[in-house]
């Protein structure tokens, strides 16, 4: 089998992989719920926490952007799935000397469908990886068809770091996620994750500053702290899952940002 990864390398496979390691989240998530479970999914990183079974049962490889290298080789696996922005770049050339890496590359909505498309396929789970897929569809249909036009005036700043002040630009996924609410990102003139600083976020003068619950924590007294310095805009928590898990995680993002979006107006509405 020969297959093309989203970052447009192409891996060649025997077989049907059986002893797969995930080293991104949301992929492992989704691998998981596709049926890929005991006994074929054979390690993760210890930010894999959904679900819970998942997290619990399975042989756990380092981090994200640390993976622990020789305990991969222990694993012995036929296939690593990572991501291009997520993964170190230096380890998964390291990985690629010994195993077949597939890599994502995940910036939009269709980016993460197709992601899930193919995976289905290289794992032999079609059927399971399209019913998520239409599923997933049909939710961002239904959320399209009743989004509010009054959103197309909410600006946001979506905060991902504290020390340094880290926010969400351009071509990135969450971005993506901001557009698809109808909110406008005022750091969308920037790229990727830039650093910032609260004077420039005070002179762009967002409405809302958005916390994510990862991959910072911001405790109560970090968003006291933030709003306290904020000359006008209004500091709200959100689900940082639900704006950057492109995987089956999609399939709860549309209900909650229905959510975010009620709670949105109602603020508004106060202000």
């Amino acid at each position: 089998m020969e297959i093309v990864d989203q970052t447009g390398c192409c891996i060649k496979l025997a077989s049907k992989p059986v002893r797969v390691i995930s080293l991104v989240p949301s992929q492992s998530e989704f691998l998981w719920d596709i049926g890929i479970q005991h006994g074929r999914l054979i390690g993760i990183t210890k930010f894999c926490i959904h679900p819970n079974e998942l997290y619990r049962s399975v042989a756990r490889v380092g981090g994200t952007k640390n993976c622990d290298i020789k305990k991969i080789k222990e694993l012995s696996p036929d296939l690593i799935i990572g991501n291009k922005e997520e993964n170190n770049r230096e380890q998964i050339i390291e990985l690629k000397k010994h195993y077949p890496v597939w890599l994502s590359d995940v910036n939009n909505l269709q980016d993460a469908l197709l992601m899930m498309e193919i995976l289905g396929q290289l794992a032999g789970m079609k059927k399971n990886a399209d019913q998520i897929i239409e599923k997933v569809k049909a939710l961002h249909t239904s959320f399209i068809k009743h989004k509010s036009d009054f959103l197309k005036s909410i600006r946001v700043a979506y905060l991902i770091w504290k020390n340094p002040l880290m926010v969400v630009g351009r071509n990135t996924f969450i971005d993506a996620m901001i557009a698809e609410c109808g909110f406008i990102n005022v750091f969308s003139d920037l790229e990727r994750y830039p650093v910032v600083t609260i004077d420039d976020i005070n002179n762009l003068r967002p409405d809302f500053v958005f916390l994510s619950s990862e991959p910072f924590h911001f405790s109560e007294r970090d968003e006291m702290e933030i709003q306290n310095s904020l000359f006008q805009s209004q500091v709200l928590k959100v689900n940082g899952e639900c704006f950057s898990w492109y995987g089956s995680r999609l399939l709860s993002s549309f209900t909650y940002f229905e959510l975010l979006i009620n709670k949105i107006k109602s603020l508004s509405q106060k202000r």
